[in-house]
């Protein structure tokens, strides 16, 4: 069936109208990355532009002259990798159990776990609990385990695990399986948009964790990517309040601002690769997790 001339003209205005938008997105982030290609004193005299007036690579050599970049990276991805796949195994284990009719007291145990939702422990019983009882302190699994499960992403994937039809449990457990087998080989098949949403959130949550590294760990070379980007701009910092109070004039001789662009596009390139990767999940997993249940 052809479409109609109106039909048309509507696709048209339509699909400007997206890449219209797509492209004002697109703007902030080629102004951080031209920035970041950017000399301190002339982006200090001519602002922020879409292309470079002075290029310089000042930025990238004062953040990674130290050589701990590369070390964080590794440990960023390891803990983003490891503490993802674990978070994602618990939470889909324990959101299936709370999903199961049989499971008694099933509503009381989502209570308490909402209950966390509003109420935690504290700072100190968690430091107490992670160093002295646990003995993860200096480890690289205290930037693991405390987050492990998150009770809002739980009860998420409870929601969307409510949402499956439970013909398809009931039938495989007439053939003789099991819950393990229910859960992966039934369950998580039908689950992917729930398990990209979640997956993403968590992988987000790991690769921008920076306060329990500097809670817990205390080698240089175990630091994450956020915790070591943060300690370098806090010595950038600390060294212009000391130039400023010695009367030094350092206009464009650190380039603070500059490396504030640069760490911005260090740490998020590997987020951005792997977003459009779930984003064909990503709103039909909250969305149906959301409502369902």
């Amino acid at each position: 069936m052809k479409k109609a001339k109106s039909d048309y003209a509507v696709s048209i205005v339509v699909y400007v109208f997206i890449i219209g938008f797509a492209l004002i997105c697109l703007i902030p982030f080629l102004l951080v990355l031209s920035s970041s290609f950017t000399d301190q004193a002339s982006l200090n005299q001519n602002g922020y532009q879409l292309w470079p007036e002075v290029f310089s690579t000042a930025a990238y050599s004062m953040l990674f002259k130290s050589g701990t970049i590369v070390p964080a990276y590794g440990v960023t991805i390891f803990v983003t990798v490891v503490g993802t796949v674990l978070s994602m195994l618990v939470t889909c284990a324990c959101a299936y159990a709370l999903s199961c009719k049989s499971m008694y007291y099933r509503r009381a145990l989502s209570m308490i776990i909402y209950f966390t939702m509003l109420f935690n422990g504290g700072l100190v019983p968690t430091y107490l609990w992670v160093t002295k009882y646990l003995h993860l302190s200096d480890s690289l699994w205290s930037l693991i385990l405390p987050s492990l499960v998150n009770a809002w992403n739980l009860l998420l994937m409870r929601n969307f695990f409510n949402g499956i039809p439970e013909a398809l449990s009931e039938s495989a457990r007439i053939d003789g399986a099991n819950d393990m087998k229910i859960l992966f080989k039934i369950i998580l098949p039908v689950s992917l948009p729930g398990i990209a949403t979640i997956g993403l959130f968590y992988a987000l949550a790991y690769w921008n964790e920076w306060y329990k590294a500097l809670l817990y760990i205390h080698t240089e070379w175990k630091y994450p990517l956020q915790y070591l980007i943060m300690q370098i701009q806090k010595n950038i910092q600390y060294v212009q309040q000391n130039a400023a109070q010695a009367g030094v004039v350092t206009d464009g001789l650190i380039p603070a601002e500059t490396v504030q662009m640069a760490t911005a596009i260090v740490t998020i390139g590997p987020i951005i690769l792997l977003y459009p990767f779930l984003q064909k999940y990503f709103v039909q997993g909250l969305t149906v997790g959301s409502v369902k249940g």
